[in-house]
């Protein structure tokens, strides 16, 4: 009897992590994160693959871009430069958004962060993440 239950506690526990598995296989990952269940399981957001690469010499008003993965949609990014926010723009490339912007025309001779925060809708979720480049004059 024993072993029958602790059997079916495993094979529970194994449908629930396949599935699992499964939804954050699909799309952006961070779509499949249940709508408005707070139990649900969600995928942490990511940001990567910076450019310019972390301590590079770039000119003011110089672009840069990044990958954010595990995200629903792109106004959940939110990037600034020494605090100043600033605009981007973000392209669908079906597993994660290319997101691109331009550093702050006002920072010059300055070494700065490029401060990306997702913002999902649980706070466990969030994602943040950063990288530091050398603006010259």
């Amino acid at each position: 009897m024993k072993t029958s239950k602790l059997l079916v506690i495993l094979l529970s526990l194994s449908f629930f992590t396949m599935t699992d598995a499964m939804a954050g296989a699909s799309g952006h990952a961070g779509h499949s994160v249940g709508a408005g269940n707070s139990g649900g399981s969600c995928v942490k957001a990511r940001v990567s693959n910076f450019q310019p690469a972390h301590l590079a010499t770039v000119a003011p008003e110089s672009e840069f871009s990044f990958r954010a993965t595990g995200v629903q949609s792109p106004d959940q990014v939110v990037v600034t430069v020494k605090t100043i926010p600033v605009a981007i723009t973000a392209e669908d490339k079906d597993s994660f958004y290319l997101v691109k912007g331009k550093l702050p025309a006002e920072l010059k001779n300055v070494t700065a962060r490029i401060n990306v925060k997702v913002n999902a809708k649980s706070p466990r979720c969030d994602g943040e993440n950063g990288w530091l480049v050398k603006i010259t004059e």
